[in-house]
């Protein structure tokens, strides 16, 4: 729907646009840049934000700042957004989402 696309606001489009979180091997430049994106954008957030906020998970926890992201996207009404199961070679990162919302039986609806 076209306006669903408008509950995106222009702060979660600026932060979506750069894609995933940095890894923990990032400069601190590049990561204190996407906390100051994370931080422009306020709860709660709509469904539309949550599900583009969910998608910039980045490959482990970024010294803390997915939890950030995790605890904003859970703003959003309604279920979280579907997670994959984490594969053989997961980080903890990928095993604490998957705690957190990879059981699609556990989710509201």
């Amino acid at each position: 729907m076209g306006a669903d696309r408008s509950r995106v606001r222009p702060e979660v489009q600026v932060f979506t646009a750069d894609g995933p979180l940095p890894d923990g091997n990032s400069t601190a430049e590049e990561i204190d840049r996407r906390c100051a994106q994370l931080r422009a954008v306020s709860a709660p957030v709509t469904s539309e934000e949550a599900a583009a906020l969910a998608a910039c998970f980045g490959p482990d926890d970024c010294y803390g700042v997915a939890w950030t992201l995790l605890h904003l996207v859970e703003t959003g009404p309604g279920p979280v957004p579907v997670v994959s199961p984490p594969g053989p070679d997961a980080d903890d990162w990928h095993h604490a989402l998957w705690a957190r919302w990879g059981d699609p039986g556990d989710q509201d609806t």
